[in-house]
């Protein structure tokens, strides 16, 4: 039977703190369980639990869209700095994705993992030895090799 998607979360957790990136992602697609499941790791471990979003939109209303996809990444640090303890859990993370911001999420996650472990919900798939946000051909498809950081999911039992 397979883990929990929470029970790995919180088995993964330690492990992050021994990284160069603290950075773990909970891949699965929509309506997997994954905003469950970090609800229910807030409360065992105490984490504080961010919605991207609507943080980051509430952060960005008064820029234009150049000084936005600037300010990102320094914004995105202020909503790690806002929070208290070691570990944050990142959910709705799709605005990293929009085009228009100019963005790899993935190296802005990384970079926002040196200091406190970042869970982040990640909305796609895993394919062998790659993470895939989107469909080829949409203008936000991602394409990563796994590695670098830790991977929670529902079709990874490791």
């Amino acid at each position: 039977m397979a883990e929990p998607l929470a029970d790995q979360v919180v088995r993964k957790i330690k492990q992050a703190e021994e990284l160069y990136h603290r950075l773990m992602l909970v891949v699965a697609p929509t309506g997997a369980g994954k905003t469950t499941a970090l609800q229910d790791v807030q409360e065992r471990v105490g984490a504080p639990l961010v919605n991207v979003n609507l943080d980051l939109s509430r952060r960005m209303l008064d820029l234009t869209e150049r000084q936005r996809a600037l300010q990102l990444p320094r914004l995105l640090r202020e909503v790690i700095n806002d929070t208290d303890g070691e570990v944050v859990l990142f959910d709705n993370i799709e605005i990293l994705f929009d085009v228009s911001l100019k963005q790899d999420p993935l190296r802005l996650l990384q970079g926002l993992s040196r200091n406190k472990t970042v869970v982040a919900a990640w909305n796609g798939s895993i394919d062998g030895d790659h993470m895939i946000y989107a469909v080829p051909d949409h203008p936000e498809y991602r394409r990563y090799m796994v590695r670098d950081f830790l991977v929670a999911s529902p079709e990874v039992t490791t």
